[in-house]
């Protein structure tokens, strides 16, 4: 007997609009933190000395000046690319260009300034050290070209996390939700276990909001499955020694930034089928002369950012659809 499943469909919608300062929006655990000094050639630090950080990709400046100690902070910046530029009179423009920055990231970038006249730019050529020296937290993170380009039953893009050290999905079958320990008790997202922990000891953040299921397990729709990876710019994995600021966990951080509108127009496209017609049939069906079953399952969807007002307002807008039978 042919039975039909009803048709079943998992939107994942993401409109993001960035008003003159998108990177003041971002929580403080999903946005990156830039910390350094600004010193002379001998060694002693500069106060009043202005930081301006580009974002590539919107234009968007941020400004800060250092401080008696000679030292600068620039918290809650967006993942990205960035310029600093340094200046202060009587002493020369310092510029280094191509700072990475990724969710949640905290960044020492130190400047030594030399005499001459502040039109005068040097360049900056080294790159930033590769290590955050401001925390101590064990971590690695999944970059938007991982994210978009692996290939993903189901396009859930925490399943990208277990490509990370110490941490493995628990692979429990499907039950009643009555019966205590199941997935199905727990929700239907993908369950992690980071570092040995249980995976409701872990914290799921998108863009700093909370976004852990009913029972702080993985977050996930009906189909079991976190939708919306065109959506997803990168995630960090946490596995210890995270700061008190993410909170609300004994296991492991998954903090995820979506992706924004830039000045340059960008999107995608894309639609994955599977039809019991290009399947292969079962060798134990075969035998006993049982039919293929029927399946029929679309994901499709698509993703589309850009400016409105260039380095101003931008517009970023995801749509991600399931069609199964």
């Amino acid at each position: 007997m042919l039975h039909t499943v009803p048709l079943k469909s998992s939107v994942f919608i993401i409109f993001a609009m960035m008003i003159l300062s998108p990177g003041a929006a971002l929580a403080q655990v999903a946005g990156a933190t830039l910390s350094g000094t600004i010193r002379d050639a001998s060694g002693a630090v500069i106060p009043g000395a202005m930081v301006s950080i580009r974002d590539t990709a919107t234009g968007i400046v941020r400004t800060v000046g250092s401080d008696e100690a000679g030292l600068y902070t620039a918290p809650n910046l967006r993942p990205s690319i960035y310029d600093v530029t340094v200046s202060i009179p009587g002493f020369n423009t310092r510029v280094q260009s191509g700072i990475t920055l990724t969710v949640g990231a905290q960044q020492v970038l130190d400047f030594v300034m030399q005499v001459g006249q502040t039109t005068e730019a040097v360049e900056v050529t080294g790159e930033a050290p590769l290590v955050q020296l401001a925390t101590s937290t064990l971590s690695a993170t999944v970059g938007s070209t991982t994210v978009r380009e692996l290939p993903l039953n189901g396009r859930d893009w925490t399943a990208l996390a277990t490509l990370q050290p110490g941490v493995t999905s628990v692979r429990t079958q499907q039950a009643p939700l009555t019966v205590a320990g199941s997935q199905g008790a727990r929700g239907l997202g993908m369950q992690l276990t980071i570092g040995g922990n249980r995976p409701t000891q872990n914290s799921y953040r998108l863009d700093g909001g909370l976004v852990n299921d009913y029972s702080n397990a993985g977050p996930g729709s009906v189909l079991g499955a976190n939708l919306g990876v065109d959506a997803i710019q990168e995630f960090t994995v946490l596995t210890s020694n995270y700061s008190a600021e993410y909170g609300f966990t004994s296991g492991g951080v998954i903090n995820a930034a979506t992706r924004s509108g830039t000045n340059s127009l960008h999107g995608t496209a894309f639609d994955f089928l599977r039809n019991d017609k290009v399947d292969a049939a079962n060798f134990f069906d075969n035998a006993n002369g049982i039919h293929k079953s029927v399946l029929r399952q679309n994901q499709f969807g698509l993703s589309a950012g850009g400016p409105i007002v260039k380095n101003k307002v931008f517009l970023f807008g995801d749509y991600e659809g399931v069609r199964y039978v």
